[in-house]
Order: C-alpha cells, then sequence, then structure tokens
C-alpha cells in the first residue's frame, strides 16, 4: 500500500511539473514600410504587381497568416498559415492598402495580432491621396468621463505618401452616419476638444485633405459619455 501511495505521489508531482505551452508574441512588421509608397513589387500585368511582405520572427510563434485589405474597396485577402518570414500577393497598381500578421501557436488557441501599417502599391499616380487618419481616441466602443467643463478630447493621427496633408475635419453626432462638422484643424492640429452629454452614445469621424484636394475618410467610431 505505501509503495502504490509514492508511486501515485511521483505520477502527481510530473502531472503538475509539466509547463502549460506559451501563447505566441506579436510579429513586428518589416516591409512594405508603414504609410509608404511601394515600388518594389514585381509587375504582372498594367493593373497588377506581385508585392513581397516581410516580418520579423516572433517568440512562441510557429506560424503566421497575413491579411491585406483594399482601403478603397474593404476587401481583404489572408494567405494560408506559413512557417516562413515572408509572403507574395498579387495586389492592384496604385490602390492603398492596409496590412497585418497574426501569430500563432498549435499548442495554445491565442494568437497575437501584429500593428496594422499602411502602404501605396506603386502605381502611375503622381499624387495619391492621404491614408485614412488612425483613431487614438476614443476609441471604438469605449467609455468616457467628460472634463470640468463638459468636454472630451478627441484625438487621431494622419500620415500621406506625398506629405501634404493640409487639414481634417472632424465629425461628431449621435447618429450612426455623423455629418456634424465640429471642427476644421490644420494639419498641425491632431485633437480637439468636442462638447457632450452625459449617459449618450456619440458616433465621430475624420476626413483628411491634401493640398490636392483629395480625401480620405477613417471610418465611424462609437463611444458612450459615462458621466
Amino acid at each position: 500500500m505505501k509503495r502504490i501511495f509514492i508511486l501515485g505521489i511521483g505520477v502527481l508531482i510530473i502531472a503538475c511539473s509539466k509547463k502549460s505551452p506559451k501563447p505566441p508574441e506579436a510579429a513586428v512588421l518589416s516591409f512594405p514600410l508603414e504609410n509608404s509608397e511601394c515600388t518594389t513589387g514585381v509587375s504582372l500585368n498594367t493593373t497588377t504587381s506581385q508585392v513581397e511582405f516581410r516580418w520579423l520572427e516572433a517568440n512562441h510563434a510557429d506560424t503566421y497568416e497575413l491579411r491585406v485589405t483594399n482601403i478603397l474597396t474593404g476587401i481583404s485577402v489572408t494567405n494560408a498559415p506559413t512557417a516562413a518570414l515572408s509572403a507574395r500577393l498579387p495586389l492592384l497598381k496604385g490602390v492603398p492598402y492596409q496590412w497585418r500578421v497574426t501569430a500563432r501557436n498549435a499548442e495554445t488557441q491565442e494568437s497575437a495580432v501584429s500593428e496594422d501599417w499602411y502602404f501605396y502599391n506603386a502605381g502611375v499616380q503622381t499624387t495619391y491621396a492621404p491614408f485614412p487618419a488612425e483613431i487614438l481616441e476614443p476609441s471604438s466602443g469605449t467609455s468616457v468621463v467628460r472634463d470640468l467643463n463638459n468636454q472630451i478630447t478627441l484625438s487621431w493621427f494622419g500620415a500621406d505618401v506625398d506629405s501634404d496633408i493640409q487639414s481634417f475635419e472632424v465629425y461628431l453626432d449621435t447618429v450612426q452616419d455623423p455629418q456634424l462638422l465640429v471642427a476644421s484643424p490644420s494639419v498641425f492640429i491632431t485633437d480637439v476638444q468636442a462638447d457632450v452629454a452625459i449617459d449618450t452614445v456619440y458616433y465621430w469621424r475624420v476626413v483628411t485633405i491634401d493640398r490636392e484636394g483629395n480625401t480620405s475618410d477613417s471610418g465611424t467610431y462609437s463611444f458612450r459619455v459615462i458621466r
């Protein structure tokens, strides 16, 4: 009986000492560079070129999944999971894209998503529309608290291949398609104060305008004012 008891303790110790698999860390993107014009793609025809995407190895990851989204259409393409640190996709020329990489580990269901990077696939254009503004705060779906003036701060980040952003238009409203213009700051201002009411859901978006008159829309984000 004593021998069986000791054996049982040994099995229990071995079972408890087995380490749980570590979840993967997010991959660091490498190329195409963020907010750039990709000029190194291999031309396939007059409208399409093949672009190579590269990223750095992520800790505890054994496969990677590349997702590339056409910003103009919202259509995404995802490649099959790969153990390589690069992948190639045919893309339309002269079109802005967003891309990210998801790192996975076969021993756990957890995954890690990289940052989102934007780029233009080089075409024949001499001028490019700005990239959609990146909404910083409030991010979509969050709850916020007003300051002593019953205001909150709306902040964003803008980028453009041509570096010729002229101004922004900030729209804020209580309807899902905000058309109420609350601010028109210059390129040097990327946050504004806005009056808000308590216990109300707001929707907001930012339109970026460059000196050539090209524009881009951030898309609509929502937040709730809780007090």
